[in-house]
């Protein structure tokens, strides 16, 4: 199997709870709260895990929060190879609304990085890829990195014989669309893509020909647009795919998009095809939403919703 490195430079430790309803004024009673890793490379790494494959976790963390957050990866059999942080690791808070099934999502922003502390995250990434790796970039960046690190990173792995694998938002993102560029695969949802394009993108179609225009601009290799619950569409200079998402129950849509990435990425370890990777991501994303809060997708769900999950040329 193809080496994996996962790379979290804004991890949090998440904390998932319910109360009888969420409304301002009174203190709100909560339940026995659900405490996990969290952060989109950490959690393509538990996914990968869970689906039988292994990978690295590099992670930067600080203060007690990322002592805890650090052992609690080990817990899950996982392998961090941890970095310092500038400051205390975040937290991110999760409260269901129990009378309306809502989901309140609350995010902190992290510790504050100068760039001569990125370079020397940046320096210690490619010094942990392995040869020929597959590094999963995932998640926003913290306050204070310049939205051109994964750039300099993927420019870095490329002449270290690896390859970037994106996922992120924001300024990063943009920055990352511009091409020509040396990531190996841009990952985006559909807000993201039509913020990107600048028009609204209603179809499979207009995905796949603005994935298409990514590719020919040599953003990336390899283009991946997520169309929320109808599925994904992927493009290379080859081909265009779209794999549909599985009807399935919603319980929480935390952790589809790295669900994704982790069944993606593993698929693509294992020698598969890409249309196979993409039917593959699609169907951890599908068994992901199914779970509640932070708990992502369970491996049994993954496997058996793949059928429903069929990568067709677009």
């Amino acid at each position: 199997m193809t080496p994996i490195l996962t790379v979290t430079l804004n991890p949090a430790l998440d904390i998932s709870t319910s109360a009888e309803s969420v409304r301002p004024g009174p203190k709100l009673r909560c339940a026995d709260p659900r405490i996990d890793p969290g952060g989109g490379g950490i959690n393509v790494s538990r996914v990968i895990r869970r689906l039988g494959g292994r990978s690295t976790a590099f992670i930067a963390i600080g203060g007690a929060t990322g002592e805890r957050l650090a052992a609690a990866l080990v817990r899950e059999g996982l392998t961090p190879s941890a970095w310092p942080a500038p400051g205390e690791t975040r937290e991110s808070i999760a409260v269901t609304d129990r009378s309306t099934g809502e989901q309140y999502r609350f995010v902190l922003p992290g510790p504050h990085w100068n760039r001569k502390q990125a370079d020397a995250a940046l320096a210690a990434i490619v010094t942990a890829a392995p040869q020929g790796a597959f590094v999963v970039l995932s998640g926003s960046l913290p306050p204070g990195m310049a939205p051109d690190l994964p750039l300099r990173l993927a420019r870095r792995l490329k002449k270290a014989g690896a390859r970037l694998i994106l996922d992120t938002s924001g300024d990063a993102l943009r920055q990352a669309a511009r091409g020509p560029q040396a990531v190996f695969v841009l990952r985006m949802d559909q807000d993201e893509a039509e913020d990107l394009a600048g028009r609204a993108l209603p179809d499979r179609a207009a995905s796949a020909a603005f994935a298409r225009d990514l590719v020919r601009s040599g953003a990336a290799e390899i283009a991946i647009v997520g169309r929320g619950a109808e599925g994904s569409v992927m493009v290379t200079r080859d081909g265009a795919w779209f794999a549909p998402a599985a009807k399935v129950p919603v319980a929480s849509k935390v952790g589809a998009g790295d669900s994704f990435m982790a069944a993606f990425t593993l698929a693509l370890a294992r020698g598969k095809p890409l249309p196979h990777a993409l039917s593959a991501g699609m169907a951890a994303a599908s068994a992901a939403v199914m779970t509640e809060a932070t708990e992502l997708c369970r491996p049994a769900d993954a496997r058996r919703l793949i059928a429903s999950c069929p990568a067709e040329p677009v």
